[in-house]
């Protein structure tokens, strides 16, 4: 299955398309941001070849500098790493132009050398309103992604990216030390963690270990809190090679990386749309009102309207919206979100269903038969038991399974419930 997305997959030097290395997908966003995607901002970003290779590698280090040293190399027209061991010393490593790899950037700052700009995501919020009275946590140039220009088209993530002024600065608090080859290394404040997905992303995906990437690129276990000074224990039998199905965390945002193979491999918009068209032509009805129940047009994300289907999360009854066994306490205001089924008396949550519309979060193209809880996002079976077994990073020390459409944090035994409809009685 191809959508539309994936066509400029192809390399053929008659038509110039560029070769897609894959795209970064934004955790708790259905298909776009709350106010619509917009130039550098938005919930899906595409890696292609550039025209010109932009990749940079290691190559001059300049140890033992005073700081009015190391200041006159950083400015130097060419990317560079200050590691600040103390105020009288810096090591400066100079990085020069690789021809073989692409580099791209992605933080918080809207400076030009971000390619991928991502703020932070707030579980459930339907505009960008909701997100703006947050303290980011995210890193204004937070890490750098370089693909491999020839083929597999490996791509590497980094901890940090270049500023303005080509520049990465560790500072005296920032966790850096030695290696054994003499070269420097670091982490940056909050870190970069990721997690590679064991089996691929695919319905057999099982969860990985998450672990924390240097600025090199070095991988290392999780420190005992998100900005530690202490870095964790090195772990050379794993690579910071981005698989797809990796899933990357900013401190704040979290990305899903997908290859372009794996993209070819999920269902399409159009897949999704047809299913969404499949289940309301077998309408199904509301057993109280007897109302034909229909999923509303995917465009249509955050509206319900009257047609719309609810459910009883502790159950699965799928309904149209009524007022049936609705507590007192919930008519009269106060805070009383159980409503008892009418059709098996069981007490739950009530809340109405919304299709899961970003493709690249499924892990296979079967229908949307199940409801995460407590946000009623609908997808398939597989992708629900493979989400709510993903514990993503949550603050400084946490970690929850959580909606990949909405960011919520799952409840309930599973964190999803299989949906119940009834069909038409005629």
């Amino acid at each position: 299955m191809y959508s539309p997305e994936q066509e400029n997959i192809s390399t053929t030097a008659s038509t110039k398309v560029p070769v897609k290395y894959g795209e970064l997908i934004v955790l708790g966003y259905n298909g776009s941001l709350p106010n619509g995607d917009r130039g550098r901002r938005k919930s899906r970003f595409g890696l292609c070849k550039r025209p010109k290779a932009n990749g940079v590698k290691p190559s001059t280090v300049h140890v033992a500098c005073s700081p009015q040293a190391a200041k006159a190399i950083s400015n130097k027209d060419q990317h560079s790493i200050s590691y600040t061991l103390s105020r009288a010393q810096t090591v400066v490593v100079e990085y020069t132009h690789d021809s073989n790899t692409d580099m791209f950037q992605i933080g918080r700052s809207t400076e030009s050398p971000i390619d991928f700009v991502v703020t932070d995501t707030v579980a459930g919020s339907q505009s960008n309103a909701d997100t703006q009275s947050v303290q980011s946590t995210i890193s204004r140039f937070a890490c750098r992604i370089m693909c491999q220009r020839t083929p597999p088209y490996t791509a590497r993530i980094y901890a940090a990216g270049f500023d303005s002024s080509k520049s990465i600065f560790l500072g005296e608090k920032a966790a850096k030390w030695k290696t054994s080859d003499g070269q420097m290394d670091g982490l940056t404040t909050n870190g970069v963690l990721v997690m590679h997905p064991r089996n691929g992303f695919s319905q057999d995906s099982k969860p990985g270990v998450w672990r924390e990437i240097s600025v090199c690129g070095n991988v290392f276990t999780l420190r005992e809190t998100r900005s530690a000074q202490q870095r964790g224990k090195m772990v050379e039998t794993e690579s910071q090679e981005l698989v797809d199905g990796s899933l990357i965390d900013l401190c704040g945002a979290t990305l899903l990386w997908r290859t372009a193979e794996g993209l070819a491999r999920t269902p399409t918009l159009k897949h999704l749309e047809a299913l969404r068209q499949e289940i309301n032509a077998a309408r199904p009805q509301c057993p109280v009102g007897f109302n034909t129940l229909a999923f509303p047009s995917m465009r249509r994300k955050d509206t319900p309207d009257e047609k719309q289907p609810w459910v009883y999360l502790q159950c699965g009854h799928v309904h149209g919206y009524h007022n049936w066994g609705n507590h007192r306490e919930e008519r009269e205001g106060r805070e009383g979100r159980l409503r008892e089924c009418p059709m098996c008396r069981t007490k739950g949550p009530y809340v109405a269903l919304w299709l899961g519309c970003e493709a690249g979060f499924y892990v296979d193209a079967a229908p949307p038969t199940h409801a995460f809880n407590p946000c009623g996002h609908v997808c398939s079976e597989k992708t629900a038991a493979f989400w709510s077994q993903i514990p993503l990073p949550h603050g400084t020390h946490t970690f929850h399974a959580a909606c990949p459409f909405c960011a919520q944090q799952l409840s309930g035994e599973q964190g999803y419930v299989r949906l119940i409809f009834q069909g038409p009685l005629d």
